[in-house]
């Protein structure tokens, strides 16, 4: 097993080391200013130059990449250490997958968006393109949670190649295509993500993961869990604001309406958990809820996080999202299981699946009810590019004549455009499933190498563990 994972690993890095050297270059800012394509103009009042290309200043972005390199390498890798057996797995196949899927996610990201879209004959690779990249990346990483313990690396690599592509091809279709608003990533990431990793694990569902003696946590586990989920909660704001250009107004309220969505869904969540974990006249909370359901209000809160929400709907968008989220872990996991065959290991479904469908929801509603007196044309514009009138059109000249500057658009109306945000839901659902399928119906093959009863849940097999018995690994309950 071990020889075959490392064969195919091989030969895939090396793919990307050729396609990085026939197709990727750097972007402007990385190069001197006789190699740009635009020369840079002077700003003499604050003698600076001024480039052609300030989406990816360093410093300016580098906070945000950074930030969002917490997330995927430290957040969600300490999140998937709750299982007692399963730590090493959990934060090192989380590593490893996501450095690798970052290069492959900056190939498919610039196939489609730059090469495809803008009929560019290279990649050009910037701050922003990075963190793009990443967010491919941790669109895996969450739809790992789903068969977290179920599978070999070596279906995990697979897996990981094939939802990228997925991955690139919805996203083709949202900004190509449907042209809806989702800067934070309810439906594009969080959504696609879950339901991959749903139609995944039903495809490659197996009785004997059902009260596996290995599956559960300790007390030592769920505390090493918490440290990414509070990772993630912390910088959940520079995820969803992390791409939106820097001198918007739309960032300023991207960060807000994402910090006060999760103290919402955080708190929300500690008032219900005792509810639904009463037990012997005792009111006690769930470690289960803590570790996710309190990230929920950042799901849900990634599609309209630009938008002109308002502090207290963003409030609102919590307290929902910690709700049905706090439900979810309390009866649909269970239910998944027994009853449709998908079993959700880390309970996606709530943490990403049912925020994001009710995030996008909320950003159709939110979109409906926009107004050029809220955000001005340029930021109406700005959220929603579709919205900008046609060229040569009765408004197109009205606006030009105003000095209102925007690039020409499809002159939807706010309602139609609200057509847009559901029908991404719905293509989004469509799409992930199809390819958390076919992915599925590929790696549960023998050739990939798919773990034992005895190897679900448990590192024993693929680990050197250090002192396993006298630290009693064998007898961990």
């Amino acid at each position: 097993m071990g020889l075959k994972f490392s064969i195919i690993c091989g030969l895939f890095e090396l793919m990307l080391l050729t396609l990085f050297g026939v197709l990727v270059k750097y972007g402007e800012r990385a190069l001197p200013p006789s190699q740009r394509e635009s020369r840079p103009d002077v700003n003499k009042s604050a003698k600076v130059h001024v480039h052609a290309d300030p989406d990816n200043d360093v410093p300016i972005f580098y906070p945000f990449f950074q930030d969002v390199n917490v997330i995927v390498f430290m957040g969600v890798g300490f999140l998937m250490t709750f299982l007692k057996k399963y730590g090493y797995s959990g934060v090192g196949y989380n590593f490893f997958i996501a450095a690798l899927l970052s290069q492959w996610g900056a190939i498919i990201n610039g196939c489609f968006n730059q090469i495809y879209i803008n009929g560019k004959d290279h990649i050009e690779i910037g701050i922003r393109n990075l963190i793009s990249a990443e967010f491919a990346a941790v669109t895996v990483l969450i739809s790992f949670g789903v068969v977290l313990g179920k599978v070999s690396r070596l279906q995990l690599l697979v897996i990981g190649i094939l939802e990228i592509v997925f991955y690139g091809v919805n996203n083709l279709i949202a900004v190509k295509y449907l042209k809806y608003s989702d800067v934070g990533g309810s439906v594009v990431i969080h959504i696609f993500a879950a339901y991959f990793g749903l139609a995944l694990s039903w495809v490659m569902y197996d009785e004997n993961v059902l009260d596996n003696h290995n599956e559960g946590s300790s007390y030592h586990s769920d505390l090493s869990a918490m440290i990414g989920t509070v990772f993630l909660w912390l910088l959940w704001p520079s995820f969803n604001a992390a791409l939106l250009p820097p001198d918007c107004v739309a960032q300023h309220r991207a960060i807000i309406n994402t910090y006060f969505s999760l103290t919402a869904s955080c708190v929300t969540v500690f008032a219900l958990s005792p509810i639904f974990q009463r037990s012997g006249g005792k009111w006690k909370l769930s470690m289960v809820h803590v570790q996710n359901a309190t990230l929920a209000g950042g799901v849900a809160v990634g599609t309209t996080s630009d938008m002109f929400l308002t502090p207290f709907g963003a409030l609102l968008i919590g307290c929902i999202a910690g709700a049905l989220s706090t439900v979810g872990c309390s009866y649909l996991t269970s239910f998944f299981a027994k009853s449709l065959k998908i079993h959700d290991t880390c309970g996606v479904h709530n943490l990403h699946g049912i925020p994001g469908i009710f995030g996008g929801i909320a950003g159709s509603v939110v979109t409906a009810l926009a107004e050029v007196d809220s955000y001005g044309y340029e930021g109406l514009f700005s959220v929603w590019s579709a919205r900008a009138p046609k060229m040569n059109s009765t408004e197109y000249w009205e606006l030009k004549n105003m000095g209102v500057k925007f690039n020409v658009g499809d002159q939807r109306t706010a309602s139609v455009q609200a057509g847009y945000q559901v029908a991404g839901i719905l293509v989004t659902i469509v799409v992930s499933i199809f390819g958390g399928i076919v992915t599925g119906s590929i790696v549960k093959r023998k050739i990939f190498d798919p773990p034992s009863e005895e190897q679900l849940f448990n590192d024993e097999d693929f680990w050197e563990l250090p002192q396993k018995h006298v630290e009693g690994y064998e007898n961990i309950d």
